[in-house]
């Protein structure tokens, strides 16, 4: 083991035994070379003659640029050609940490680790498998879950995806999920989390999210050790009155010693920017402090900088100027009443009862989507390939179940749309 490595391990052990046994082997293994290039680097700024970095300057000192990329841009040279650190822009991270305390109140006073920038939501579900994730750990998701768990959690680190119940009349499944949780003994649990839950559009009732902190309580205090991802990739989408609109994070992460809460999110979803690729992974635990957090920050980005290096520091770049215009809160509470106007156009779309005799929807409340539960003896998959030859529509099959992205629909075309799957549907039967 690298003697890197192995220091930041003693940090980990010393400052919570139950964190260090969540790690896993690559977890444990890993480290971010500060005695490498990169340490000689940083000692070396500031210098008359800085040769080290693997960056062309201009004769200026400016980073070396083709006029026909920068003309295209309006920023300074600085805040887009040269590298990202690969832990992120220490202001970007600095503001998003500042955002999540706005963005769940609850959390006021309770110490947090400074958000590590990842190549967005996916990669960074990506890096919390390879920090906590063996090839023979089972992870904890729902029976409807977004299916790149399969990439980068099964196919990429080995592990297995062990699935619980998500809906039980109309609710979440509170019985289904305790049992799997406690499945197997007392030991490591790895669990996802991920409200609003892709596909299905649901978020936990308050009620609901309390419930499902106090079974992970009662686990941890029966002496299990508990890693809960939180895939916060469609959070403040919330459109029902009594749904959560913290992220379950903020109960979770000050919850029990045993209790290490990992949330990945970003600006993907929540800000309207797919293509920058910009997310975060913050670590929050009971009794947890700035040097536990600096070495899982760390061994985060030492993950990060053996993977892809670092994230796009043009696109870090923007989203902060966005965060601290004036003009994001109220541009941002626009496109959220065009959101909400869409889930409204579903719910009364849906109201008509000649549906049912073909599908029914599958409880939603939040989010990007919907998705509806065919009827006996539909295929899934074959009303999909109609939808798009006869009527023009295009969505998702999910076994029996059919996605619909209503984040893509606009509110008028909402009821034609449901008409066709309708239509559809009675095709097939025929």
């Amino acid at each position: 083991m690298n003697p890197q490595a192995a220091e930041l391990n003693s940090v980990i052990q010393a400052k919570s035994t139950p964190v260090f046994e969540l790690l896993s082997e690559r977890g444990k293994n890993i480290f971010f070379p500060k005695k490498g290039i990169l340490g000689q680097t940083a000692e070396a700024k500031g210098t008359k003659i800085n040769a080290t970095i693997g960056a062309a300057i201009e004769d200026d000192g400016t980073p070396m640029r083709l006029e026909a990329v920068a003309s295209k841009i309006n920023m300074d040279p600085s805040l887009v050609f040269p590298y990202a650190p690969s832990f992120g822009r220490p202001d970007i991270r600095a503001k998003w940490k500042s955002m999540i305390y706005e963005k769940n109140p609850s959390l006021d006073g309770v110490e947090l680790s400074l958000p590590v920038v990842t190549n967005a939501l996916t990669h960074g579900i990506s890096m919390a498998g390879y920090m906590f994730a063996n090839p023979e750990d089972e992870i904890i998701v729902p029976d409807l879950f977004w299916g790149n768990y399969n990439l980068t959690l099964t196919n990429a680190y080995g592990c297995s995806l062990g699935k619980f119940n998500l809906f039980k009349d109309g609710g979440f499944d509170l019985e289904s999920f305790e049992a799997k949780l406690n499945e197997g003994g007392i030991g490591k649990k790895i669990v996802i989390l991920n409200f609003p839950n892709n596909p299905s559009g649901y978020t936990p009732t308050e009620e609901e999210q309390d419930a499902i902190v106090a079974i992970i309580k009662k686990a941890a205090e029966a002496g299990n050790k508990i890693v809960t991802i939180t895939d916060d990739a469609y959070f403040g989408l919330v459109y029902e009155e009594g749904i959560a609109t913290e992220s379950i994070f903020s109960p979770l992460n000050q919850l029990h010693e045993n209790v290490l809460a990992v949330k990945v999110d970003g600006a993907t979803k929540e800000d309207y920017v797919w293509g920058f690729r910009v997310g975060f992974i913050t670590y929050g635990i009971k009794g947890g402090d700035a040097e536990l957090y600096s070495a899982l920050e760390a061994k985060t980005a030492g993950a990060i900088r053996g993977n892809i290096s670092n994230a796009a520091n043009i696109s870090q770049s923007l989203l902060l100027s966005a965060f601290e215009s004036e003009e994001y809160a109220q541009q941002k509470e626009a496109k959220y009443h065009i959101m909400q106007k869409r889930y409204d156009a579903v719910k009364e779309a849906l109201s008509d009862e000649k549906y049912k005799e073909c599908f029914e929807a599958i409880p939603y409340n939040s989010g990007y989507f919907m998705c509806v539960q065919l009827a006996d003896g539909l295929v899934g998959d074959e009303v999909r390939q109609l939808l798009i030859k006869k009527y023009g529509i295009g969505l998702i099959a999910l076994g029996n179940v059919l996605r619909v992205a209503f984040s893509a629909v606009a509110a008028s075309d909402v009821k034609e749309m449901f008409d066709g799957i309708y239509n559809a549907c009675k095709d097939c039967k025929k």
